[in-house]
């Protein structure tokens, strides 16, 4: 007895630990979610020393972004507010707000928090100076929006809702298409009516933590109903709440499904057992009116329309808000997101169902082997959506084959791919010992019939129970005799190598269907390749701008240069950049700039620079400039003695122990 119970829980420990694993992974390995909007451009722009005060500061992103009290926040060296705190759109995606008068000189530091057009939180910060620029008392490490513990909760939530979605959708679909008798199986019914659960209380949990996550990231807020109120009133509030109605259309869908639906083949069934004795028209008659084939097609047909009415609607409420309602092509985009979403549960949610079925549906109801072929045929089309829609969601988000391997999202989309790939091939496998297995179960009730017929054990009990007077003994000893019955079927049917093949590479598909599923949820949350390239270059843009309007203020040159750098370290590669204003002989002006690959200033711990000419076999010089605000550095008084080709050397260290040296030549004077 112990054994059998083992055998039947370690399948189901072995896939709560790759789930356990994989949500571990990808909550580990996904930094608090990415900007989705890109700051493309700001006046001031970042790093430019102006000769007098302006009256606003603008900032211009991307796409859309939804503004709130304290979007932008303007601070002066010391750390005091300087804008008005009514930040408003002045056109397209530009948004302002407006100074105080009379600012006086000094490094000031803009830093914005808002949320992008596809649902989410955008935060960052960069410097401008007046007159020249100074020492400033305002920290803003490299700021991110939606991190802390509330990120990370909802990331989770944001994981449970799909794979709620999934497995709901999935294993209904399962039962409807491949194997009605399913309806009736108990573990089927727990299997879909848990994806309801688990979805419905994820998007509560989203909806409470959403005005948090956007905002103070703080976990007292998660309940704060002014914050919900503000929430219900965005586009991303709105699809949440359509969710929570969609749900309870759902609920009634699934108690159809496994209420009135799955009663006929219960009927069905006790009557075939009752029909073995008995002879009559009055049995016919009872098996015709329990056994309506015309009212079940009917009833089949209303199910599979009204849960498609209602999976559709699901999958919309994420079209709607997230990637697919902004940038490039979005009137395509949205169907084709809900019709990715739709194949994704039809293919892994039918997976979970099948794998339920194999392992945990009673002896009396087992899946035939035309069921399984049935969802091998459905779950091959689902595939084939999955890669016409995927490769279309890919062109638009990623953008250039260049952003596949330097961008963030790139390369979680080439892990998403070969484990697609991976899934497929296993996929693969289970077809061929699928293509073996018996068009029905009768086979194995047949051989299970003869081989009670020639087992003489069960004699003494037959005639135990046929001669016994006592009722109770004979029930219990019925009861007995039922049980051992049910043992000898399932070590058959445990014994057939088809089915033990057949259930083992199913694991394996859903092992690897729940690793998916956590990269897939990373990547809703990742911010696009096609974006992240257009921030790179709008960061560049405006780097270049800032120096050619330095050397025109001034009437010579200036002099901008790029480094990479890694330290080998954790978290170590970047980008420096140097502008040396007016790059001649004497009192020049140095800004350091370090940024993360993603162009996101980079808090490092210290910067050094060193200047060598090696042809007058002078130096090197070190400078050690001044830190002014998070990836910016400066230096007011850097000294060149001579004209020539100096090899500017710049050292950045990002812990205690990693450091790296970059150096380039170039021309001053």
């Amino acid at each position: 007895m112990t054994q059998t119970i083992a055998r039947r829980v370690r399948p189901l420990v072995l896939l709560f630990l790759a789930a356990a694993a994989a949500l571990l992974a990808g909550l580990a390995g996904a930094a608090p979610a990415s900007a989705h909007a890109a700051l493309t451009g700001s006046a001031p722009q970042q790093g430019v020393v102006v000769d007098k005060a302006p009256t606003q500061v603008t900032l211009t992103f991307s796409e859309k972004v939804a503004l709130s009290d304290g979007a932008f926040r303007v601070l002066d060296p010391k750390g005091k507010r300087v804008d008005t705190g009514k930040a408003t759109e002045l056109s397209g995606t530009t948004y302002g707000v407006p100074l105080h008068a009379g600012l006086p000189d000094g490094t000031f530091t803009v830093a914005y928090q808002v949320v992008s057009a596809d649902s989410h939180p955008v935060a960052g910060a960069f410097t401008f100076s007046i007159g020249a620029p100074s020492v400033t008392s305002v920290s803003v490490s490299d700021q991110t929006a939606g991190g802390g513990v509330v990120g990370v909760l909802y990331g989770v939530g944001r994981y449970v809702s799909y794979a709620g979605f999934i497995v709901m959708v999935g294993g209904a679909a399962f039962v409807l298409a491949c194997w009605q008798r399913g309806a009736g199986v108990r573990a089927l019914q727990r299997l879909v009516v848990s994806g309801w659960l688990a979805m419905t209380t994820a998007t509560l949990a989203l909806l409470l933590m959403r005005g948090s996550y956007t905002g103070s990231g703080k976990v007292g807020d998660i309940f704060d109903l002014g914050l919900l109120g503000d929430v219900l009133q965005t586009k991303t509030g709105a699809a949440l709440v359509s969710r929570l109605l969609l749900l309870a259309a759902g609920a009634l869908f699934i108690a159809v499904l496994f209420g009135a639906y799955a009663r006929p083949e219960t009927a069905d069934d006790e009557l075939g057992e009752e029909r073995e004795g008995e002879e009559g028209a009055d049995a016919g008659e009872n098996r015709a009116e329990l056994d309506d084939s015309s009212a079940r097609r009917d009833l089949t047909f209303g199910l599979g329309i009204g849960g498609g009415v209602v999976a559709i609607g699901l999958a919309a409420t994420w079209a709607l808000a997230e990637h697919a309602s902004t940038g490039l092509q979005s009137d395509i985009a949205m169907p084709v997101d809900v019709m990715h979403l739709l194949a994704v549960a039809i293919w892994l949610g039918g997976l979970s169902a099948l794998l339920v079925a194999l392992f945990r549906a009673s002896e009396d109801t087992p899946i035939e082997g035309s069921a399984v072929r049935g969802f091998s045929r459905v779950a091959f089309g689902s595939v084939l959506a999955l890669v016409a829609t995927g490769v279309y969601q890919s062109w638009r988000q990623l953008g250039s084959w260049s952003a596949l391997t330097d961008t963030s999202y790139g390369q979680l989309l080439l892990v998403k791919i070969g484990l697609v790939i991976v899934l497929v091939g296993i996929a693969y496998i289970s077809r061929r010992w699928t293509a073996q297995l018996p068009e029905t179960a009768t086979t194995e009730a047949a051989e299970h019939t003869e081989d009670q017929a020639a087992d003489p054990e069960k004699e003494p009990v037959a005639a135990g129970a046929a001669v016994g007077s006592d009722a109770k003994r004979a029930a219990q000893l019925a009861r007995q005799r039922a049980a051992v019955d049910t043992a000898r079927l399932k070590r058959l049917r445990d014994a057939d190598p088809l089915r033990s093949g057949l259930r083992r590479s199913v694991l394996a598909e859903a092992g690897v269907a729940v690793v998916l599923l956590a990269v897939t949820t990373v990547l809703t949350s990742t911010e696009p390749g096609r974006t992240e390239e257009e921030a790179k270059a709008a960061t560049s843009a405006s780097s270049s701008s800032s120096s050619s309007s330095s050397s025109d203020q001034d009437g010579t040159g200036a002099l901008t240069l790029d480094m990479p750098f890694d330290t080998g370290g954790q978290d170590g590669k970047g980008l420096v950049r140097l502008d040396i204003n007016p790059a001649r002989v004497g009192r020049n002006v140095m800004h350091v700039y370090v940024e993360r690959p993603n162009g996101r200033a980079f808090d490092v711990p210290e910067v050094k620079v060193a200047f060598t000419l090696t042809a007058k076999n002078l130096g090197p010089l070190p400078v050690n400039p001044d830190r002014v605000a998070t990836g910016h550095w400066t230096a007011n008084e850097v000294q060149i003695p001579m004209a020539g080709d100096w090899k500017i050397a710049v050292t950045v260290r990002t812990s205690d122990i990693d450091q790296v040296t970059v150096d380039k030549n170039a021309q001053i004077g």
